[in-house]
């Protein structure tokens, strides 16, 4: 799980927890080597950055999905992470409130598995 260390301390979780930095970013370019990976910004493929204004990204946990091995094209990013005030639909990923999300990261640890069904 990655957090921001500008926002406070690592959250209690049994995950390995590391700290972002503001030249962090995840590759969705199906085409690079990097696809669906932790990158440096700056990074010539199409990226998400993770250190962002809006706060979404402050607590992430990766869920491992096409990621052993990377599929190009099957999806990039998906992540567990802060949902926004009103809780708009994510591209993909799962979105709780802030408390929410530490409530469930206490309860993690690096043998969890999440299982997310529609």
């Amino acid at each position: 799980m990655f957090y921001r260390p500008d926002k406070g301390q690592a959250p209690g979780t049994g995950l390995p927890a590391l700290a972002l930095r503001p030249h962090d970013g995840w590759c969705d370019d199906p085409a690079e080597r990097e696809y669906n990976r932790l990158v440096t910004l700056p990074c010539r493929a199409s990226h998400e950055r993770l250190w962002r204004a809006d706060g979404v990204y402050d607590l992430i946990v990766e869920l491992g999905f096409n990621d052993d091995p990377a599929v190009p094209g099957i999806g990039s990013a998906i992540f567990l992470h802060i949902a926004r005030q009103d809780y708009p639909p994510t591209q993909g990923c799962v979105a709780l409130a802030e408390t929410d999300l530490r409530e469930v990261l206490k309860r993690l640890s690096g043998r969890s598995v999440i299982a997310v069904r529609a």
